[in-house]
């Protein structure tokens, strides 16, 4: 096996420069050509193979995400941070565009790209144009083209239902947000809203009186219609079903201000398991998703297509674990 003094002969630089590139030490100041000629050398000498990763350049992370969205869904600026740390673990180089500079700003020098976001049709028909190698995060739009890793939230939402069912709720409402088509700025149905219809359809089980939905997903979005469910309603469900955990948040509150017991009179599950569901009155029950293996998978792909030269599209899908806090009770036989 070759060791860093092989490495060293071969490239013509110190023993200790050669290590220190190797191990991704910042402070140290060599040129981008010296790094590369390293990472190739160690590569094709098979020097820990496992832990050396070649240096990936030019990677486009387009994150189609508006401050205000990041600022009213923590899940957002989690994904971002989790991303841009997994690149730098595996000696990617992203650069970040947003959507307010436009799908013009990103070169067509570019290697691949990593997207967050809704993008219109234009826009996808400008990225088939700057490469062949992309990975959309959280959605799956253009899987003729392009992979995919997301939350599989189809499942989620049934197990949210399930667990529900299995504490003895039968009346169990929804709450969420809606879906904005970014070439028509029109709400649409959001796929939760479309699985809980479905699944408690099935069930024999959906009152449609009990689902509520507006746009965004927001904590106020969550508080203004719990606060609509609450007037509307003549008897509030059992337990109701969040799209995601600023909304649920949003619901506790509403509920709290109206002197509702939580979980004596609803029990209220969340998705994403964000930072402050488990400080929330009462704590919040909640599916976890591991955003850290999301943006995992999505690197795997993008090397796969830039290394491998995979030409297959694939859509990868991630589940979640629930996390039992003190929102959902099993509801007792009157």
């Amino acid at each position: 096996m070759a060791t860093i003094k092989d490495i060293a002969n071969e490239v013509g630089y110190s023993v200790s420069t050669v290590s220190r590139v190797l191990n991704h030490d910042e402070s140290l100041s060599v040129t981008d050509e010296t790094k590369d000629k390293i990472f190739a050398v160690a590569e094709r000498l098979n020097y820990r193979k496992k832990e050396v990763h070649i240096r990936i350049k030019q990677i486009a992370f387009l994150y189609w995400v508006t401050d205000t969205e990041e600022l009213e869904d923590v899940y957002f600026k989690t994904m971002r941070k989790a991303l841009e740390q997994c690149a730098k673990e595996r000696n990617i180089e992203l650069t970040l565009y947003k959507k307010e500079e436009g799908i013009e700003a990103v070169p067509d020098t570019i290697q691949g790209f990593l997207a967050v976001g809704a993008f219109t049709k234009a826009e996808h028909k400008k990225l088939q144009t700057l490469s062949g190698n992309g990975v959309f995060i959280d959605s799956a739009p253009d899987p003729d083209h392009y992979d995919a890793v997301r939350p599989d939230l189809e499942w989620i939402t049934r197990k949210q239902i399930d667990h529900l069912l299995n504490q003895g709720h039968r009346q169990i409402g929804f709450v969420g947000g809606t879906y904005q088509n970014p070439d028509t700025m029109g709400d649409e149905m959001d796929l939760r809203e479309k699985t809980f219809r479905f699944y408690m359809e099935q069930k024999g089980l959906l009152d449609d009186r009990s689902v509520f939905c507006g746009r965004g997903f927001s904590v106020e979005n969550g508080y203004g219609l719990m606060k609509k469910a609450i007037d509307e309603l003549t008897v509030l469900p059992s337990a109701f079903v969040a799209a995601a955990d600023p909304i649920a948040v949003g619901m506790l509150q509403a509920l709290n201000e109206d002197g509702i017991s939580i979980p004596g009179q609803v029990s209220v599950i969340g998705i994403n398991n964000i930072s402050v569901a488990k400080y929330v009155s009462p704590p919040l029950t909640t599916f976890h998703i591991d955003l850290g293996e999301v943006c995992k998978a999505a690197i795997d792909l993008l090397l796969e297509r830039i290394i491998g030269k995979r030409t297959l599209s694939k859509t990868v899908l991630i589940t979640g674990e629930i996390v039992e806090r003190k929102s959902t009770v099993a509801k007792t036989t009157d």
